[in-house]
């Protein structure tokens, strides 16, 4: 399906001085309370021991002191509360495309604005990998307003691809695990149209940093209305076919197909073990993060020991 034409370029301080008012202003009182549930920071120092509990997590036993003394002991740390977080940036043809006010990529640049300008705040530092047909750039960490504009600047400012192989998201995972070594917040934001072979290395990364997976669609993607006889085009390779979208045979066989590729990429989150944010065009980008707020709490509830449905860590 072929990409819409690209919408116009926007100033970065106009689009985060706009979001700071009419998104970041709304979720302040709301995500105040979560902010630590949402963001928990990975460095840990070794503050105490103290006898084991019912819901401890079994990794933080300390095994010679238990076996000393016979009786299960846990070792209490101090959090680090800084973040280092990722965006992974799936910037390929494909996400220029939008049947809706906005193209995924507009979508995209909002979302991560949002999240950027949230973790930023709070003195944590945010860095990230852009991909175009490859990964051809890498933003170091860094904090303050200063790197959220930016980091918008990178994304508003790129120059469309022309022609493109097929995207490789494989790649993009791989460059992130040398990128960043330490243990980080990762945001993979992309359409997640690739070709096969990117859920290994996501398992791969999800096993050192705390991974969400965005995923990016327009509603057009999933079900073809009745327009009569139309040309598409892959917006990445340029093949372009001729279908008859009156034909309600061929409408149904669409639903079908994109109904098989939602549930593999359900399969491959789950199998990876990483969250996933489902982000269409059509979204409010306040109820998104709030769809995000709520999974991070039920991922916490499930870690100290609670239940979480199966449904709710791959798809809001």
């Amino acid at each position: 399906m072929s990409a819409s034409s690209r919408s116009p370029t926007r100033a970065p301080e106009s689009v985060l001085r706009r979001l700071e008012w009419t998104v970041i202003r709304r979720l302040d009182g709301v995500l105040h309370g979560d902010y630590r549930t949402l963001f928990r920071g990975y460095g840990l120092d070794l503050a105490d021991l103290r006898e084991y509990v019912y819901h401890d997590d079994v990794r933080h036993i300390d095994w010679n002191v238990t076996a000393r003394l016979q009786t299960p002991y846990v070792r209490e740390y101090h959090e680090e509360r800084e973040v280092a977080a990722w965006f992974l940036l799936d910037l390929s043809p494909s996400v220029a495309f939008g049947s809706q006010a906005l193209e995924k990529r507009t979508v995209a640049a909002d979302f991560v604005a949002v999240l950027a300008r949230i973790l930023t705040a709070h003195g944590n530092r945010v860095g990230a990998l852009l991909y175009g047909d490859r990964v051809d750039t890498v933003i170091p960490a860094r904090s303050g307003r200063r790197q959220v504009l930016h980091l918008l600047h990178r994304m508003e400012k790129r120059p469309d691809v022309k022609q493109a192989n097929a995207t490789n998201l494989a790649d993009l995972l791989q460059m992130a695990w040398r990128v960043a070594p330490r243990r980080s917040l990762v945001f993979v934001v992309s359409d997640f149209i690739s070709t096969p072979g990117w859920a290994k290395p996501l398992a791969h990364l999800a096993r050192r940093h705390d991974v969400v997976a965005v995923r990016l669609y327009d509603p057009l993607e999933m079900e073809l209305p009745d327009l009569g006889l139309l040309v598409v085009q892959d917006a990445e390779t340029g093949e372009q076919l001729f279908v008859d979208t009156h034909d309600r045979g061929f409408r149904k066989r669409f639903i079908a197909a994109a109904k098989e590729r939602e549930a593999e990429l359900r399969r491959s989150f789950q199998a990876a073990g990483v969250d996933a944010l489902e982000l269409a065009t059509g979204d409010d980008l306040v109820d998104a993060i709030l769809r995000f707020a709520d999974l991070r709490k039920r991922r916490s509830q499930l870690a100290a020991g609670g239940s979480l449905p199966a449904h709710l860590g791959l798809h809001s």
